[in-house]
């Protein structure tokens, strides 16, 4: 099974993927810190360092499962033509495929969480403006991603609670 993390940074979206991934014994493939490595190796910021940083992840997904192992992205996964290309790797596969949203609906808990965070990832410091725009170009899920099974988490709920809502519905 291929599974897709999706959301905001700072909603939450890497705790539970870690915790699933833990929980399920299942890698997790982070683009955050793919990314951050391609900025420390000196490719300057105004190149596409996201999109390669997602290449790189779903390459490394498509290993994963074509040695029999289920996988998690961990992505924000904003756009369609990103959650596509999960879609894509997944019917290449042959695999399921399930996304799971993370939200945070209390905007001063979500910027708290923003400008309290400490990262091991030296080039990606992210400020609570980037947030907002990432929210203004976060995409509705539209065409074959939209099809797929979804589940959206709350995080102002607490953790155990959208994990067990997780593991429900990955089990379902």
């Amino acid at each position: 099974m291929l599974i897709a993390m999706a959301g905001l940074p700072g909603s939450g979206k890497s705790t539970i993927g870690q915790v699933l991934g833990s929980r399920l014994g299942l890698p997790v493939i982070s683009v955050d810190p793919i990314e951050s490595a391609i900025l420390g190796a000196g490719i300057d910021a105004d190149q596409p360092t996201g999109l390669a940083a997602y290449l790189v992840a779903e390459m490394h997904a498509e290993t994963t499962l074509v040695a029999g192992r289920s996988v998690i992205v961990d992505a924000v996964n904003a756009v369609n033509p990103a959650r596509e290309q999960w879609v894509n790797l997944a019917q290449r596969q042959g695999e399921q495929l399930r996304f799971i949203e993370v939200i945070c609906s209390d905007a001063d808990l979500h910027r708290e969480r923003i400008e309290n965070r400490e990262r091991l990832l030296p080039h990606q410091q992210l400020t609570w403006n980037a947030v907002e725009q990432s929210l203004e170009d976060y995409s509705e899920w539209t065409g074959a991603s939209a099809t797929f099974g979804r589940i959206t988490l709350d995080s102002v709920e607490p953790l155990g609670v959208n994990i067990d809502r997780a593991m429900a519905f990955l089990e379902s």
